[in-house]
């Protein structure tokens, strides 16, 4: 790893390298007066494979992929740009992810950091996911040399701060998250051109977070708000699960899982598509023992539907939880 470096906390001008591409590496730029493919680009770049596994992995999210896909458009022009010898400031892709458990937040970065890769701008794609307990030390002098092990193997590919508000803790004043904070900063500013930085976690919390770390706030150029799954867009991620570990729903075992959706989402400790996988399991449990119960032969039809009586008795229709 670099030496995380001494340079200010505050914001300073953008004297970054340009962003290059591997053909200007190679030192072959184009004639001013020469035509791209951009569609030739594109697939030879092959984004749109992450891309269209992002679509695959995750239901809804609409704003939150297009502003992906705005990102991989922006990396891939900026490559075309330095064929021809455009100087571009390098893009500051440090990130915040806002939105309760189960959003996809860490889907997104895990294929963020693979779309990076690719089209040039990270050296390695990968994801380090850490929260508090991996970067803040309980004593003195133990913080930073936890800290800067964390962005060592960070380096290179995406660093994802899951509930990054916990960085911070004002009513503790020997807490040593500040210093965690600090040299988090350093390398967001310095060393920005080999690691992207993205914070996750409740909205208010990380409003809350940036409003006593201007410094942070500052370095921070896309905040990307996960809403919360509807109804229907619960079920699809459910029959999405289902058809991914070999079940199927009876027919009328269909609206008994919508409403145990529906109820769930009023009830407390909700966390969207995790519940829903939660649910999933534990249905999956009663099914084999209902069919074990019943001492008869099954076949497959047997081993891999769903029906009500196993989502009916759920706490969520017994009203125990």
């Amino acid at each position: 790893m670099r030496p995380v470096g001494n340079g200010s906390h505050e914001s300073s001008e953008d004297c970054s390298p340009a962003f290059p591409s591997a053909e200007a590496d190679a030192g072959e730029l184009l004639a001013p007066d020469a035509r791209v493919d951009l569609a030739q680009e594109r697939k030879e770049s092959q984004a749109d494979e992450v891309l269209d596994a992002l679509d695959d992995d995750l239901v809804g999210l609409l704003p939150v992929k297009t502003r992906i896909r705005e990102i991989a458009a922006l990396l891939l022009i900026d490559r075309l740009r330095s064929r021809f010898g455009i100087a571009s400031g390098r893009p500051n892709l440090h990130m915040c992810f806002t939105g309760s458990p189960g959003t996809g937040k860490t889907t997104v970065a895990v294929r963020l950091a693979e779309l990076l890769h690719r089209l040039g701008y990270i050296r390695r794609g990968h994801l380090v996911s850490v929260t508090r307990d991996d970067l803040v030390g309980q004593y003195v002098g133990h913080t930073a040399p936890k800290t800067k092990e964390v962005l060592k193997r960070a380096m290179g590919g995406v660093l994802f701060i899951d509930e990054a508000y916990y960085l911070y803790r004002a009513e503790n004043e020997r807490d040593y998250g500040q210093e965690a904070i600090e040299i988090l900063l350093q390398v967001m500013e310095n060393q920005r051109d080999d690691l992207v930085v993205v914070l996750a976690g409740y909205k208010d919390r990380m409003d809350a977070f940036f409003a006593c770390n201007p410094g942070m706030s500052s370095r921070i150029a896309h905040h990307i708000d996960f809403p919360d799954y509807s109804t229907g867009e619960l079920e699809a991620i459910g029959h999405l699960m289902l058809e991914r570990e070999g079940y199927t729903l009876a027919s009328d075992a269909v609206p008994v899982f919508r409403e145990y959706l529906e109820r769930r989402r009023d009830q407390p400790r909700f966390a969207n598509a995790r519940s829903v996988r939660n649910a999933i399991e534990r249905a999956r449990l009663r099914h084999a023992n209902r069919l074990l119960a019943g001492g008869t032969p099954v076949g497959r039809p047997e081993l891999t539907t769903l029906r009500p009586a196993d989502f009916l008795a759920s706490r969520v229709f017994t009203l125990r939880e």
